[in-house]
């Protein structure tokens, strides 16, 4: 079966991973509503351009949602206020491109490792979440929650199991999980404790101490794709996979780990 790949597109990227898509038959992430300066400029301009430009991709597209200093959840109501109008804008905005499924940090503070704090986040952010994905369900999207500074899989994996919404999945960051995760969690118990929920991975290389989205073969990465792959397609439900990386070149380079089709021939991944 070959694997559902996906590349990044940013807005300085975007006319050259189209072509990649293209050529590949790939997918594409979006990230130009991500951003928070598109969100409060002319968006709608922006909307009609990528339905456009994306009438040829060939595989599924997501979209990368807002981010940047956003807090569900939050003590503060006119925080969640907040983040709830920039979450419902992006639901919005993929519900107009007919796209069904929208990436959102869960924004737990893994600095803050006192149980305390873990309650009252999972406590406040159940029905937050709930929320947000029946609103998701309207719109005929699902998100998927992506693990950034959690230190563990079930700060995420335990929201998802109590709101138990089929709008509400999980999106495991492979990077994010390797840098910064507490010790005793491996890569292989983030598969296997996110696995009831995972549809969506994030997949790029580091050096171990930054996060720096290269392309699997650079050589100061530490990650090994040749192990981690195998892992994911034996899921009962293989997820799909995009390659967050900044550059298009070092997507294509990472390419030859993945089982594509290309002119109707399948091409073995490594």
């Amino acid at each position: 079966m070959p694997d559902q790949v996906l590349l990044t597109a940013d807005r300085n990227n975007i006319e050259d991973t189209i072509d990649l898509a293209v050529e590949y038959g790939l997918g594409l992430e979006l990230m130009a509503f991500a951003y928070p300066d598109v969100l409060d400029g002319n968006w709608k301009h922006t909307l009609r351009t990528y339905r456009t430009i994306l009438h040829n991709v060939p595989g599924v597209i997501a979209l990368h949602g807002p981010f940047m200093d956003l807090v569900g959840g939050s003590p503060d109501t006119r925080i969640n206020e907040i983040s709830i109008q920039r979450y419902q804008h992006a639901i919005h905005i993929a519900s107009e491109l007919e796209i069904e499924r929208v990436i959102l940090h869960a924004n737990f503070i893994g600095s803050l490792h006192n149980v305390a704090y873990r309650e009252g986040w999972h406590q406040r952010n159940v029905p937050y979440w709930r929320a947000i994905a029946e609103h998701a369900r309207h719109y005929g999207v699902t998100i998927a929650m992506e693990n950034m500074w959690e230190f563990d899989p079930e700060i995420i994996g335990d929201l998802l199991r109590e709101i138990n919404h089929p709008n509400l999945k999980a999106c495991l960051d492979v990077g994010h999980a390797s840098l910064f995760s507490d010790s005793g969690w491996t890569l292989d118990e983030w598969i296997d404790s996110m696995a009831p929920w995972l549809i969506h991975t994030h997949m790029n290389n580091n050096n171990g101490r930054i996060d720096e989205h290269r392309g699997f073969d650079w050589s100061d990465g530490v990650l090994n794709y040749h192990d981690i792959l195998p892992r994911l397609r034996d899921l009962t439900t293989q997820p799909t996979m995009v390659l967050e990386m900044w550059h298009p070149e070092e997507m294509r380079e990472s390419l030859h780990y993945f089982q594509l089709e290309k002119a109707g021939e399948t091409l073995p991944g490594e």
